[in-house]
Parts: structure tokens; C-alpha cells; sequence
């Protein structure tokens, strides 16, 4: 209802005058731009963004409403590796048939030097840009700026039209290549109330508000709007690296929501951004959500065999949990709202998110457990805002069924997640627990289990030199739930061991034996007969052997002089090595491994080696503990100098001479 009110409210609106004072002009360009060979505060950069532009207003023109984006950029290209700007994609929304996003406007031109000095220019060619579809919410559009070579410099433009109201265009001041200046206007209406929220870390150049007189008008009345300037100059470029969530969590960027808005009709405030207990009662009597959690009758006939013979409450979760997850196919779309409703999943066994949840949640209701539902933004969809409830940040729904003193999270969707264990994508910050018979609150969504690997490698060496023995791997958590995977990707067990054989350095595998690939709540355990050729033969005075031979470190991952975002492992991890080496007795050590000791402050993790002789058996250990989910900003300058030393330690060698 409050959105038929807002477009309501808005047909009778006309925007006048909006002008173009923080614009830049298009197809200019200076010698000096062309000429230049890198940035001057970034050496790396292959690109650099030299004026970007955007301004942002609602128009009307007949019965359409419509917020419009204009955007300009001109960008500079160092070398080959900078093409990659010059290769266009805009997202473009599909609310239904009859109302979608596109762009107008579009013009764009490359300036260059060609040969003999003269400056040349190559315009975009509008037959050389292309509609793409992604899916049915998405398309895009493409183009590629023509004739791009090293030191060239790139322009374009495009005015989006959106009936994508609500939400006001947001604006990105960092990317990922560095921009000199840039520079946002948003006209707002004074009769609209927006939650503007800044994200990043880099703080504004320019940031001023004015009054527009007469801006908007509704028969004979008129009203004011705000021009607001949003500016930032010599932004760096965001380099990603491993370990992180989505990135427009940490990105430089202003978002805006919008909160309430005066009706030019009778002039009474309209709510738009609400408040908790609102949004639970919507959606408690939304058909695509709450409707569909109270359909336990539609296992009534479903659930007496799949319970048969469960005496606990936890048994009957776990089998009704195994009964979804196997008749239940997920489609490729995310959502809390149910695609085709719960029925017609249970019936075509297929679905999206929100189908196999809510039919899970269903299920454990009809059985007679406490499910609730939990609405969630993936990792890569990014952060809720928590100071105030926007719904459509949600973009995925689990299940949290409650059994005695204990709550266990469900995700039904991957039939490879043992019960209790959510996917990773699923761990991300806090989740909004939505039930039947209460308020609904705030959770968070921490790894139930640690991603934990065990090698453990025994051999003897051959009069040949040749290394023989057995090699033993065992995970359990998160590593297991991968691993298993991994295995799965194969049609057959022994086509993975072939491809695992082909991607060991030296080691050949003679035998393998792989148990519990199906038990998804009990490690999963692999063990191989090894041969590694190690030597030609056993008549040399030294033999020299690198004990890291399976899970050896050889780059370190975290390589930014500072980091200012996170480091998300997303669980605990905790690696362990053991070698048994059976030496022939006319060997002896003569540069043994030394004991190492490495640690992470306030417990946050170690590296711990070991090395022991007795007679002609050697054994070397060692294990690697992280053991936070998530480490700051200001703990990663640690964090880094500790794989650093890992890799300086995995790089020695244990050299045996004959006695």
C-alpha cells in the first residue's frame, strides 16, 4: 500500500531547471591528458580516472515517473592493461514486462596519438552496443570504446531512466583504479525525507547543500528541493584481496533509502521506511512468506515415513532436513520470498531459496518443532544496515529450528551440507529471526564448526631412492563440506584420485581407499599408497628432503602495505602436518629442521613446528591455527608478517649425510 501512495503522490510532480554547474564539457580534451605517462600518487595505476560526474533527479512526462541518471566520465589508459575500462557494462533492472530500466544519451569517444603526433579521435559506434539479457530480474548493457591503445584517453556518457523509486541512485567514489576527481548531485524534493548513508573511509572533498526554489509543482502549488553536493578528489583504488565480503562494504560510497515523504495531496506524512514491528506483521500475512511457513498441512501425508521410527526431536529435524534437501532442487535465484510457493516445489521438486526454507520451516512445524525463519544478506550482497529495517537489503532465507536448550541453523538448499552446518555465503554478520508467534530479533550467523585438515605422511626410502609409504588426509567442518564437493564435481571417485594424482608434484598414487564420502556428519578420511621419486639412488654423500610437501605455503596472500577493510575467514582454521621418515641406517642428520614458534597477539593464532630423531626415524610436525573468523584492520599488519615468516620457514630443507 505505501508504495501505490509514493507513486500516487509523485504523478502529479514536475521537476524544472535543473542545471549543469558541476558537469564538465564533453569532447574536450588537453594535451597534457594525452600526454601523460603515469599517476603521479599511484605509479601502479594503469588507468586513472580523470573528472566523473553524476546528477540525479525524479521527472515526470505524461503518466510515467521516473528517476533519472545522468553519469559522465573521462578516463586515461596507461597501457594494455588498462583496456579493461574501456570495456562498458551497465546493469539495467526488470521490475515486469511493462517497466524496466534503459539508457538514452549514449555517446562516448576515444582520443588518441597516432602516428607522426597527430591527435585522432574515434567516436563509439551506437551499432556496436549490445543488450544482454542475465536473467529475468537482470540485463546489461554493453560497449567497448573503439580503437583503445596505451595512452589514449576515453570519455563517455549516458542519461539511465528508472521507475526504481525508492531507492535514489547511489554513488560510487572509489573503483578499482584511482580517480582524481569526482563528483555527485542528487536533487531531492523537500517533500522527501532520504536516509543518506557514507560508507568507505576516505572522507568527502566537498560536501554543501542548497535550496532550489519552485523546483517541483502540483497544480498551482509549488514546492522547494535540495541540491546536494557530494564531491571527492584523489581517491585510491580499491584493491581487493583474499578473504573479504562483498566489496560495497568497504567501498567510499553514499546510499540512500528513503524514510518518509509528505503527501502534496492532503499534506500528511507517508512512512515508507518502517519500523520492526510493521515489517513483522507484513510479513507474517505476506503470501510468499508467512503464508507459506503455516502450510504444515501440506506434509501431513509426507512426514509419517520420513519419521518413522525417530524418538527424538533431534532425529526428526535431521531426517526431515535429509527429506528437503533430497526432493527439493534450488533454482539459480536467490530470495526470501517464495518463486512458485511451496506447494508447487514439493510437486515439480524444484524451487528457489525461499521454496526449499520455507518448506523446510514448514516441515519442522508439522512435526511439531519450534522453526523459525531467518532472513540474511549474503556475503557477497553485503552488510544490512541495522540502524534502520530495510527489507529489501535481505536477499536469502535459512531455517533455525530450536530443540531444548540449543538452536540449529538450516540451510536445505546444497544436499552436501551435513545438518547444522550453513554455507559460507551464508555468514555474513547478523540474520533477522522472523517467527510465527513472536517479535522478530537479531542473530548472529557464526560458524558452527572450524575447517579443520589432519595429513598425516609415513615413508620409508627405497635402496632405489625411491620414497614409498601411505598418506592419510582427514577433514572435518567446513573442510570436509568443500572437500566433499570437490570430490563430487567428478562422475566417479576414481576419476578424482586420477586428477589428484596428475596434480601432485612427484607423488604418485598406487592405492586409495576414501570412506565417509556420503556420512556428511563424520570427517572425511582418504588414504593413499604413495610412491615419490625422490632420488636416482641411495650412493649420494648428501640427500637434502622439504618436508612441505603437501600443504606448503608459496605465496603470501596478504600483499597491501595496509589493509583498511577486514580480513573474513568466515570460520576458524586449523591445519595439521605429520611425516614419519624412515632413513637407512647409513644416514644421519646433519642440518636438522629448528623448532619454530610463531603466534598471532591476544591469541588470535600460531604457527608451531617440531622435529625429532631416534635411530633411523625422523618425524617433523606442524600445525597452522587461525583461530578468529575475522581479524581488523589493525590486526593485519600481524597477520601478514606471520605467512611471511610461514613461507621463509617452509623453505628449508632437512639435509641427512652418510655416517
Amino acid at each position: 500500500m505505501v508504495k501505490k501512495l509514493f507513486i500516487l503522490a509523485l504523478s502529479a510532480l514536475t521537476m524544472t531547471g535543473i542545471c549543469k554547474a558541476g558537469d564538465f564539457p564533453y569532447g574536450q580534451f588537453t594535451h597534457e591528458e594525452l600526454g601523460m605517462k603515469s599517476y603521479a600518487k599511484d605509479a601502479s595505476a594503469h588507468a586513472v580516472v580523470l573528472q566523473e560526474f553524476g546528477k540525479s533527479w525524479i521527472s515526470t512526462a505524461g503518466d510515467e515517473i521516473n528517476l533519472i541518471h545522468e553519469y559522465h566520465v573521462k578516463i586515461k589508459i596507461f597501457d594494455s592493461k588498462g583496456f579493461d575500462e574501456g570495456n562498458i557494462q551497465i546493469p539495467l533492472y526488470k521490475i515486469d514486462g511493462n517497466r524496466f530500466e534503459t539508457i538514452t544519451n549514449l555517446e562516448g569517444v576515444t582520443y588518441y596519438t597516432a602516428e607522426g603526433g597527430n591527435v585522432q579521435k574515434a567516436e563509439l559506434d551506437p551499432k556496436q552496443v549490445f543488450i544482454e539479457n542475465t536473467n529475468k530480474y537482470w540485463s546489461q548493457k554493453k560497449f567497448a570504446m573503439p580503437n583503445l591503445r596505451p595512452g589514449c584517453v576515453i570519455e563517455f556518457k549516458y542519461t539511465l531512466q528508472s521507475p526504481r523509486l525508492f531507492n535514489f541512485k547511489s554513488w560510487n567514489f572509489q573503483s578499482d583504479i584511482p580517480k582524481i576527481a569526482t563528483e555527485y548531485e542528487a536533487h531531492i524534493p523537500a517533500v522527501y525525507n532520504y536516509n543518506a548513508t557514507l560508507r568507505g573511509f576516505y572522507k568527502l572533498a566537498n560536501n554543501k547543500a542548497e535550496l532550489e526554489r519552485d523546483c517541483f509543482s502540483i497544480g498551482g502549488n509549488r514546492c522547494d528541493c535540495s541540491k546536494i553536493v557530494y564531491a571527492m578528489t584523489d581517491v585510491p583504488a580499491f584493491v581487493e584481496e583474499k578473504y573479504m565480503t562483498a566489496r560495497k562494504n568497504y567501498l567510499s560510497a553514499v546510499y540512500f533509502e528513503l524514510n518518509d515523504y509528505v503527501s502534496l495531496f492532503n499534506g500528511s506524512k507517508v512512512k515508507v521506511t518502517q519500523d520492526w514491528a510493521t515489517i513483522d506483521r507484513d510479513l507474517k500475512q505476506d503470501e510468499d512468506f508467512g503464508s507459506q511457513m503455516r502450510k504444515t498441512n501440506l506434509f501431513k501425508d509426507r512426514l509419517p515415513a520420513v519419521i518413522a521410527g525417530k524418538t527424538t526431536e533431534l532425529d526428526k529435524a535431521k531426517a526431515i532436513y535429509a527429506y528437503i534437501q533430497k526432493n527439493i532442487k534450488p533454482n539459480q535465484f536467490y530470495g526470501f520470498s517464495c518463486d512458485n510457493g511451496i506447494r508447487k516445489a514439493l510437486d515439480t521438486h524444484s524451487g528457489n531459496v525461499a521454496d526449499v526454507n520455507l518448506a523446510l520451516i514448514a516441515a519442522l512445524n508439522a512435526a511439531g518443532l519450534n522453526a523459525e525463519a531467518v532472513l540474511l544478506s549474503t556475503r557477497d550482497h553485503g552488510l544490512v544496515n541495522k540502524l534502520y529495517p530495510v527489507v529489501s537489503e535481505f536477499n536469502y532465507v535459512i531455517a533455525k529450528v530450536n530443540i531444548g536448550e540449543k538452536s540449529y541453523l538450516l540451510d536445505a538448499t546444497d544436499n552436501m551440507l551435513p545438518f547444522g552446518l550453513l554455507p559460507m555465503h551464508c555468514i555474513n554478520d547478523q540474520g533477522r529471526v522472523v517467527s510465527l508467534s513472536k517479535p522478530s530479533y537479531w542473530i548472529d550467523l557464526k560458524a558452527s564448526q572450524k575447517k579443520t585438515s589432519t595429513f598425516i605422511l609415513e615413508l620409508t626410502l627405497q635402496d632405489n631412492g625411491k620414497l614409498k609409504g601411505t598418506l592419510s588426509r582427514y577433514a572435518s567442518g567446513y573442510e570436509a563440506y568443500e572437500h566433499r564437493k570437490e570430490i563430487k564435481k567428478f562422475n566417479t571417485v576414481n576419476e578424482y584420485v586420477e586428477n589428484l594424482d596428475e596434480k601432485l608434484p612427484k607423488i604418485k598414487i598406487l592405492n586409495s581407499d576414501i570412506q565417509n564420502l556420503d556420512s556428511l556428519e563424520t570427517p572425511l578420511a582418504e588414504v593413499y599408497d604413495v610412491q615419490i621419486d625422490a632420488y636416482d639412488n641411495t650412493d649420494h654423500q648428501k640427500l637434502s628432503f622439504n618436508p612441505y610437501i603437501l600443504s606448503r605455503i608459496t605465496e603470501n596472500p596478504f600483499k597491501l602495505s595496509e589493509r583498511d577493510y577486514p580480513v573474513d575467514w568466515g570460520a576458524p582454521t586449523e591445519t595439521r602436518f605429520m611425516l614419519t621418515l624412515h632413513m637407512p641406517n647409513q644416514y644421519t642428520v646433519e642440518t636438522p629442521l629448528q623448532p619454530t614458534g610463531l603466534s598471532l597477539p591476544n591469541k588470535g593464532g600460531m604457527f608451531v613446528t617440531n622435529f625429532t630423531a631416534q635411530d633411523n626415524v625422523y618425524t617433523f610436525s606442524n600445525v597452522l591455527q587461525l583461530n578468529n573468523s575475522i581479524y581488523t584492520a589493525e590486526e593485519y599488519p600481524y597477520l601478514k608478517e606471520l605467512f611471511s615468516k610461514i613461507i621463509q620457514t617452509e623453505q628449508t630443507d632437512i639435509i641427512f649425510k652418510k655416517k
